[in-house]
């Protein structure tokens, strides 16, 4: 067998109908359990991302989200949704809506933990945080042992699949729409993004955030505004659009019907890969962030899941398939069985990702489609490499943070970063199918450590939203002690209430809200 076969045998076995079916039903369940927060919070999460501040050790909430997105947006919203829709039909899009919306409850609880249980890095002093820490110390006190080998195992598997499985997916990505826009050789494209991925690696996650917080929104936001003006160009075509999407997706045309398991499975996979909602990464951003309450970084990165999938994916959707530019399989072959040439005649030898996206666009803007479309692609995986490396990081200073040898945990974070930039050179310049296959089993990988673990783990989330609710109806600005709730082993927390305590009766626990 070889080492392609054995990709796509262990690709297979981790996306297999049980973890589609954990994702969405994890989703539903956490959505019930919150009482739909995802809808009857988006006041709070708006209202959150507006006052938020940063501090010396942390940042805002704002930039926190930025971070988030930063590692969401990407290869993922736009070679992802190609291929969700090219392998799935155009209703994998409505699975990607669905994941995105049973998922942003399953971000609330994941990022919550991560600000529960944060704490300061003894070298730099900014917060960390993520699956890793609160695996160990939910249950610290009661299963010492088995709590902290879950968290070792997700820190390896983290480490692993955010500093080699990953940021290929997204080189391939960049230096094939680069090619396709402008005929410059996958090598030269790989040289460059390693140079300049060089200097921002090694600036910690101020940086990482400062950066995040300008390119990301910018370059989202654009993008979005291309992608309307395209849908509208094709105003005619609106209905269709709708229709193919909707009746596709429960298999409701004939020509759809026999694929309906691969809209799920497609739509599914590649929109936990975009938003990444329950695949463990948001934690790590969200517990990056100064907040007086857990529960409103949770908002802010539930908000996260909505702007990538629900925005930006579904740019890249309507791209495609309002302009008509998408093949559909009824198989895993190529070519395909059903073919809807568009407006610019897709051919058959167009391989499913960003060269989707560009034809669709060139189709509107003659000569411009491909260039735009590399250029955005350029910043979204730039940024999301980036997001990717600061995770990575996190984990190893979580498997190091207690070594008395500084100096090889330091050179340990080398051997990291160097592993990235190895990775990008090879992603670069390697076949598209290697790369998703990789990328693939890395999603999939943290997906199964992350939601398995928090299912037992969601209570002091749940605690933390009910505490969080029951301090608004107060009318106060809410303040986190987990001591009041019965949640252990959240000493960043404790540390901090002892602070507040100190205050008197006029501190910031007894801080009414800002009604302005």
């Amino acid at each position: 067998m070889s080492f392609a076969d054995r990709i796509s045998t262990a690709n297979e076995l981790i996306w297999s109908i049980p973890l589609i079916a954990l994702c969405l039903l994890a989703g539903l369940y956490f959505s019930l359990r919150t009482g739909f927060l995802q809808v009857r919070h988006i006041p709070d999460m708006l209202n959150q991302l507006k006052k938020g501040k940063e501090s010396e050790d942390g940042t805002s909430s704002l930039q926190s989200l930025m971070m988030s997105l930063s590692g969401r947006v990407g290869m993922g919203n736009i070679g992802g949704v190609a291929t969700a829709i090219a392998f799935g039909g155009p209703g994998a899009v409505f699975w990607m809506w669905t994941s995105a919306f049973l998922g942003a409850a399953t971000s609330f609880i994941e990022s919550t933990l991560g600000q529960i249980y944060k704490e300061k890095d003894p070298d730099t002093g900014e917060y960390r945080g993520g699956p890793a820490y609160y695996f160990e110390k939910a249950y610290k006190h009661k299963a010492r042992g088995l709590s902290l080998a879950y968290g070792i195992i997700f820190a390896v598997v983290t480490i692993v699949a955010m500093s080699f499985f990953l940021p290929g997916v997204q080189a391939n990505g960049m230096a094939s729409a680069i090619d396709n826009a402008w005929n410059i050789p996958t090598w030269v494209t790989a040289i460059g993004l390693v140079i300049a991925l060089g200097f921002i690696v090694i600036g910690g996650v101020k940086r990482i955030a400062h950066f995040a917080v300008v390119v990301v929104p910018a370059m989202a936001l654009l993008y979005i505004l291309i992608a309307v003006v395209v849908f509208f160009m094709n105003f005619t075509d609106i209905p269709r659009v709708f229709g193919l999407i909707f009746g596709s997706a429960f298999g409701a045309q004939p020509v759809f019907g026999a694929i309906l398991g691969l809209a799920v499975k497609w739509g599914v996979q590649r929109g936990i890969y975009s938003n990444e909602a329950g695949q463990g990464t948001g934690p790590h951003a969200a517990a990056a962030a100064e907040v007086s309450h857990p529960a409103k970084q949770g908002f802010a990165q539930s908000f996260a899941v909505y702007v990538d999938t629900l925005f930006v994916c579904s740019a890249t959707a309507f791209i495609i398939i309002s302009t008509g530019m998408f093949n559909t399989f009824s198989g895993e072959t190529w070519p395909s069985d059903v073919i809807h040439e568009g407006h610019g005649g897709l051919s058959t030898d167009v391989e499913p990702g960003p060269g989707f996206v560009q034809q669709g666009l060139d189709s509107v803007f003659p000569g411009a489609g491909p260039t735009f479309i590399a250029i955005a692609l350029s910043f979204f995986v730039f940024t999301t490499i980036v997001a990717y490396y600061y995770m990575a990081e996190t984990n190893l200073n979580y498997l190091t943070r207690k070594m008395e040898n500084r100096l090889a945990a330091r050179a340990m974070q080398r051997v990291l970063q160097a592993l990235v930039l190895v990775s990008v050179a090879y992603g670069a310049v390697t076949t598209a199918g290697a790369a998703w296959g990789l990328g693939d089993i890395g999603v999939g990988s943290m997906a199964w450590l992350n939601i398995v673990g928090i299912l037992f783990l969601q209570g002091p989330a749940l605690k933390a939203l009910k505490d969080y609710r029951q301090q608004k109806r107060q009318g106060l600005d809410p303040q986190f002690d987990p001591r009041k709730l019965g949640i252990e082993n959240a000493t960043f927390w404790e540390l901090r209430a002892d602070k507040q305590l100190q205050s008197g009766p006029g501190g910031e626990p007894e801080k009414q809200l800002d009604r302005d």
